[in-house]
């Protein structure tokens, strides 16, 4: 680099470091700086810059944006920032020259072995300690031609992944260098392929800072986002300044060789600047009023997201940024949706305040799923925050592309399987993809993502292994985490030689699988659920970067029969048109179109009283010739469940027991035993059983 670089005074657009054939344009916002710096870097943990670039703010400047162009410099190159400014926080301004200051829009980010969230805290020069960015030129990588696979939602099976977790584990299989990274999981995709899952959904991997924990301990699940172009350096097996952004398309370039789709977790609520005593890192830096939602004393911040601040999502720069970020994942980097956390965030106008909820409001959750680079993708909304803003059922009713997390699948399912009373009716309604929830006629049943587990509580092993939470090792004295989790233990908390309290808990998992693959709409199951994945009951596990968060892969063949059972479900359920309806089944005894027809133990007569604890129902799809006969039974003794009478020379055939050993509890219709008996099926206590027609 040379001592004195020539400068021009560049353009405010694009934002970010934007490579040219003879150099490379800078442009940040900025509304309240008195001045930028630009700081170039030989090194990502250069103690000081090689070049210190003031950009004058009548040539480097046009409206709140700053600009320079650098000829002879190229992708590669690494920089940063710092902002000159009041530090007034009691009027919302926190600006500090001491401050190396991240690009918001760095596309890659390098520095994450010399940095450190306490020097970013602390009065004085971080520079040592700070992350940088670097230039980027994407369109160097080479595609080979990849497409989105566009698979649609009443085809799809979701697999929550952890990208560290899911290989990071000695036992893994995959070599040292590759665990816990990009790389490592490419080498499991067949693993993937061969359970029948059709998208991953990747917990953040937006850059995060991994120190945003209790002292000690480390941020695992990475709700703490630094940028949101940037790929997180530490699950890169390269140690090259680009080689992030490569192996991450790698990946996705892999796994839509296989037909996967990739659905990336995004944290547009907060950032890992936290509250007043957090660190500034960059958002911060530049310009705290426009970011963040301040309090009414602006030296504070509104925490609507639980995490210290609040990200102003509805600022138009803060709109602006999330949605060039959106439509840089998809356009460059080839992803095929995004799971927003707390998306009723964005749904706060820049006071805080919820935004009216009338179709065709203005704002970014309507610019999001209107935006034509956007279209087609998988947009699922958590929809709720930490404030107690509950919109489930409003994403999907408002936006005509939104899908959602339904809460209430989870834990309706849980009561049900638990035998809570009261349970049967809203069990029927989720089975149905919750018409109580979801009552646009004109919407695919499939926006309800339907899930019983996810990263944010128990695994389903622990749901059934502890009735409370064990969550000491958070260093938070057992405070953090949900206490309310319709969990039971089967009769012993915790960890158990017992063969009949572990012979109940396996068939309990194997009935929340079963309801959850035969219910209306699009299944999600979380990363070792299908290998009975323990977090030892701890169901807050964000700070716990060990093999108590890994998957065990031991686990495969410890649990080979739940691993092949539900496989098998999976492939079974993905193979019948039933499951890939549309619009809402038809609840009648006689239709031409597929519909369903309820029953209790006796045909016809649900029993929907507060001390049912079963249900019963069939699914008929006339024109595809199936015809299953569902029988759920939560209640503790065993039960002779009537079933429905057929043509002659027809019989139900037994596809699914929980109560039995494998490979009884799962066999395809051609292998399945032929139910001889004319009138009723015993269900064991506290399983499931799905009969098929087979036809002569």
């Amino acid at each position: 680099m040379a001592e004195n670089l020539k400068t021009f005074p560049g353009k405010s657009f694009p934002l970010g470091a934007t490579v040219y054939p003879h150099g490379v344009n800078f442009c940040i916002f900025s509304q309240n700086a008195s001045a930028i710096e630009l700081l170039l870097f030989d090194a990502a943990s250069a103690a000081q810059p090689t070049q210190t670039i003031k950009l004058d703010p009548i040539l480097n400047k046009t409206y709140y944006y700053w600009h320079v162009f650098i000829p002879g410099i190229k992708s590669g190159q690494i920089y940063a920032y710092r902002a000159c400014g009041q530090f007034a926080p009691e009027r919302g301004y926190r600006f500090d020259n001491t401050k190396v200051l991240l690009d918001p829009y760095a596309r890659t980010i390098v520095g994450e072995e010399v940095y450190n969230r306490q020097a970013a805290i602390r009065s004085g020069d971080n520079c040592a300690q700070a992350l940088k960015g670097v230039v980027l030129d994407p369109s160097t990588y080479n595609w080979e031609g990849d497409l989105h696979p566009r698979i649609p939602y009443a085809c799809s099976v979701i697999y929550e992944l952890h990208v560290g977790g899911f290989t990071r584990h000695p036992n893994s299989g995959v070599s040292e260098s590759k665990r816990g990274t990009y790389a490592g999981l490419i080498e499991k995709i067949p693993y993937l392929k061969e359970l029948g899952i059709t998208a991953v959904e990747l917990l953040p991997i937006h850059q995060f800072d991994a120190q945003d924990v209790p002292p000690g301990l480390k941020n695992y699940w990475g709700y703490s986002t630094i940028n949101f172009f940037a790929p997180h350096r530490g699950y890169s097996s390269r140690r090259d300044s680009l080689g992030a952004v490569d192996e991450f398309r790698d990946l996705v370039k892999a796994l839509h060789r296989e037909g996967i789709e990739v659905i990336l977790d995004v944290v547009f609520n907060h950032t890992a600047e936290g509250n007043e005593q957090g660190p500034t890192l960059s958002f911060r830096g530049l310009d705290n009023q426009t970011y963040y939602i301040l309090d009414e004393n602006p030296a504070h911040y509104k925490n609507y997201s639980g995490c210290g601040n609040t990200f102003k999502g509805n600022h138009p720069i803060v709109s602006r940024l999330i949605l060039d970020s959106l439509r840089y994942w998809v356009s460059e980097m080839h992803v095929d949706g995004f799971r927003f956390d707390l998306a009723t965030v964005l749904g706060r106008n820049i006071f805080g305040e919820p935004i009216k909820e009338e179709a065709g409001t203005t704002n970014i959750i309507s610019a999001i799923e209107s935006d034509p680079i956007l279209a087609g993708t998988k947009l699922i909304a958590e929809a709720w925050d930490a404030a107690g803003l509950y919109g489930v059922g409003k994403f999907v009713e408002l936006a005509d592309w939104f899908a959602e997390w339904n809460g209430p699948f989870r834990d309706d399912v849980r009561r049900f399987v638990k035998s809570d009373r009261a349970s049967i009716n809203a069990l029927a309604a989720r089975i149905l993809a919750s018409p109580d929830i979801y009552s646009r006629l004109d919407t695919d049943i499939n926006r309800s993502v339907n899930f019983i587990t996810c990263h944010d509580g128990f695994t389903l092993n622990d749901l059934v292994s502890y009735n409370r939470k064990h969550n000491l090792a958070n260093g938070e004295e057992n405070c953090d985490g949900t206490n309310d989790n319709f969990s039971w233990n089967c009769g012993l908390e915790g960890v158990t030689e017992d063969l009949e309290i572990e012979q109940l808990r396996s068939q309990q998992i194997k009935n929340f699988f079963t309801i959850l693959f035969i219910s209306q709409g699009t299944p999600m199951l979380l990363m070792g659920d299908e290998v009975r994945r323990t977090q030892l009951g701890n169901n807050n596990a964000y700070c716990q970067d060990n093999q108590l968060s890994w998957f065990d892969w031991s686990l495969v063949s410890k649990h080979h029969d739940l691993l092949s059972f539900v496989k098998k479900l999976i492939h079974f359920i993905q193979g019948l048109a039933i499951f890939r309806q549309e619009k809402f089944l038809e609840v009648t005894h006689a239709s031409l179109e597929p519909h369903l027809v309820w029953h209790g133990v006796y045909l016809g007569q649900p029993d929907r009283g507060e001390d049912s604890h079963t249900l019963a129902f069939s699914l008929n799809h006339p024109g595809m010739g199936e015809h299953l006969h569902i029988m759920l039974n939560a209640y503790w003794e065993s039960l002779n469940f009537e079933l429905p009478p057929l043509e002659l020379g027809n019989y139900w055939h037994r596809i699914v027991d929980t109560a039995l050993s494998t490979p009884d509890d799962f066999s395809d219709l051609e292998a399945a035993v032929k139910i001889c008996e004319e009138n009723f099926y015993p269900v064991t206590a506290r399983s499931c059983v799905v009969l098929m027609e087979k036809k002569i």
